[in-house]
């Protein structure tokens, strides 16, 4: 890992190229940065007021970091010349490498870096509000802070655009990846979040180098107790290609980037929205709160409305407890009904003592409370009427420990200002009601497994999928259990068949799906009469299993990113009709497989559902490890998918099997 401190936290910068030295300089300024700035250039003799050094060699020392504003032939030389002086690190602003079909010049610049950071090529900048640095050719939204998030971003645009919110979210840091020819996401990551001032992280990530590095990451930063929320682009396209199987179309579109994600204790949101207002929470209140949400408002319809839109979210409201309803009661008598979502109504309205006590009653019932509330404009009306109750959220937070968090149900209502002022003393106010619970459900993500990495990731490799037979063969020898059967051509699966127990399956072998090629002919009493299957190279007989109560799809496929996914759902041949899949990124024990399952929409149908019979999915989990263990071990195995595994009340037999080796 390449040391970044002097880039990120410079006391002398060099900028080269005119026009965006000239805007470096001037952000520079702005900030009140205190160090040195040395514009470079040939033939001007100052740039923004300073002097202006005709070459690097010139300068009074090597610059902690530059901004290096030229073209791209020239930049790989000002690389060079600086990583021969020993200076600190640079911004590569310039495009036109990889991302443009030239890899080798890139190349050429890695090589010209040597040990020096750089952060891009193709890179707009970065940005320290804690010490007014800036390396940074454009506006910015930002103002000196002492402490805040840092924002790191593999899209210019997106973080600019960030970084012009108004939601009184402090921003500690700004930065970009570029092309990250030099410097890796994790790396940049981690040395933002090394500075003690910085209180959370927030990315936009359109790829992860190194899922290893990540993880670990993600680890040090809850043991800094720093929470880390992304939001992870290109989850409408599928990761890879392998047209054979269920599992490509169920796994894919994000399902393993968010598996991961998960397993690393990392919160993903879908917004920039959703990602500030997450940010805010944790950057007061830590990387994680709690899931028992309370909510109070003064209408019944926004009580209303906030279960209605928390329900996709997976948040509930447990109910009010008998103490706590006795002690609300005693405030607001019997007209409003104590409940959770409550409606207080407005009868204490303007009673500051009053409002205070119902505040803080309620939430110390509770992890975590919301109160809905939506100032007037400031430019039309008097929002003064409003201040007893924000006064009342902050003492509820302060009296109880627990955390109180105000909620304007549009983001427009609630001032800028008023949101700071209410950060100022530790509550964090919340923008927009469905942003809001998207944030808090974000906020409750479970810490991931200490230790945990996943395996290192293969790159892309041809493969050739074995014969049903060939890879029932090899499921057997790894203990899974598989029917009874008998393969080969035509003539002798008939014979064969003399020797198991009717009912039988007959399927030919050498089609991917033999549903959709109508190869499987179930619950046959004998083979007398069958006929041959057009374009089947083999056949393959089976003894039929009885007494299923479910059937799960069972998929592993290598991933170029994470190592090993692990795909589980209701299986058959309606697999991809129900679409009802959990996937995690391998290790995973049985105790987390069976968790996950436990997310299916369809649990219930395998759990005793109104009295039906109970499926063993801890035999399906055993057969997850069990094959997971093995895809670990043996690296020249791609992808093994079994639809279905039947699932019986005791006991799990796997009856059809797509593996693909190298």
């Amino acid at each position: 890992m390449k040391n970044l401190d002097r880039l990120l936290r410079p006391k002398s910068i060099a900028v080269l190229g005119a026009g965006w030295a000239l805007n470096v300089i001037e952000q520079c300024r702005k900030m009140g940065f205190a160090g040195d700035i040395w514009p470079v250039h040939p033939t001007k003799a100052e740039i923004g007021g300073l002097r202006a050094y005709a070459s690097l060699a010139d300068l009074p020392s090597a610059p902690d970091a530059t901004f290096i504003g030229v073209n791209r032939f020239a930049t790989i030389e000002v690389v060079g010349e600086l990583a021969a002086m020993g200076a600190g690190g640079a911004i590569c602003f310039a495009s036109g490498w990889t991302e443009a079909g030239a890899p080798d010049l890139q190349a050429k610049l890695v090589a010209a870096a040597g040990d020096m950071p750089i952060l891009g090529p193709n890179c707009y900048g970065v940005i320290n509000y804690l010490d007014g640095a800036l390396l940074w050719p454009d506006q910015h939204g930002g103002i000196p802070v002492t402490k805040g998030v840092a924002l790191v971003s593999q899209s210019s645009n997106i973080v600019i655009n960030l970084g012009m919110q108004k939601r009184a979210l402090p921003v500690a840091y700004v930065a970009c990846l570029g092309n990250a020819a030099v410097v890796g996401l994790a790396d940049l990551a981690g040395a933002l979040l090394d500075d003690p001032r910085v209180t959370a992280l927030g990315m936009y990530i359109e790829g992860i180098d190194d899922a290893v590095a990540f993880a670990a990451l993600a680890e040090r930063a809850r043991a800094m107790g720093k929470g880390v929320v992304c939001i992870k682009s290109g989850k409408t396209e599928l990761s890879r290609t392998a047209a054979a199987s269920h599992t490509a179309s169920l796994a894919g579109g994000g399902a393993a980037s968010s598996a991961f994600l998960r397993q690393i204790g990392v919160a993903e949101v879908n917004t920039p929205s959703e990602l500030i207002e997450t940010l805010k929470i944790f950057h007061t209140h830590g990387p994680q709160i709690g899931t028992r949400i309370c909510s109070l408002s003064c209408s019944g319809g926004e009580a209303g409305l906030v279960a209605d839109l928390a329900a996709p979210y997976g948040i509930d409201f447990p109910p009010v407890p008998q103490a706590t309803h006795d002690r609300l009661f005693n405030v607001l008598g019997e007209i409003p009904t104590i409940s959770n979502p409550l409606d207080y109504h407005t009868f204490i309205w303007g009673d500051g003592p009053k409002t205070t006590e119902v505040f803080t009653a309620m939430l110390e019932a509770y992890d975590a409370g919301l109160y809905i509330i939506d100032p007037p404009r400031g430019d039309r009306c008097d929002p003064a009427g409003y201040q007893p109750a924000l006064d009342a959220i902050v003492s509820a937070q302060k009296v109880s420990g627990k955390i109180a968090l105000p909620v304007a149900s549009m983001p427009e209502n609630f001032d800028e200002a008023a949101a700071i002022a209410l950060m100022d003393q530790g509550v964090v106010t919340l923008m927009g009601l469905e942003t809001a619970l998207a944030a808090v459900k974000a906020a409750q993500l479970a810490p991931g497994v200490a230790g945990w990495r996943p395996a290192r990731a293969l790159p892309p490799r041809d493969s050739a999928m074995l014969s049903e037979a060939e890879g029932k063969a090899l499921l057997a020898t790894a203990g899974v259990a598989v029917p009874r059967a008998v393969s080969g051509i035509f003539a002798e699966v008939v014979a064969g068949a003399a020797g198991l127990t009717a009912p039988f399956a007959l399927k030919g072998l050498g089609f991917a799906h033999k549903t959709e090629a109508g190869a499987v002919r179930l619950g046959l009493t004998s083979l007398a009469g069958q006929a041959e299957m057009p374009g089947a190279t083999g056949y393959l007989v089976e003894e039929m299993v009885t007494g299923t109560v479910g059937e799960i799809l069972l998929g592993l496929r290598r991933d170029p990113i994470y190592g090993v996914s692990l795909t589980l759902g209701m299986g058959g041949v309606t697999a991809e009709v129900l679409a009802d899949t959990v996937t995690l990124i391998l290790p995973a024990t049985q105790a987390q497989i069976l968790q996950a399952m436990r997310g299916l929409r369809l649990w219930p149908l395998l759990d005793g559902y109104r009295g039906r019979p109970r499926a063993d999915m801890a035999a399906v989990a055993d057969i997850a490890v069990t094959l997971g263990n093995l895809m670990l071990a043996d690296q020249s195995l791609e992808e093994i998918e079994i639809n279905p595994i039947l699932v019986r009340q005791s006991g799990a037999v796997a009856v059809d099997a797509l593996i693909r080796k190298v």
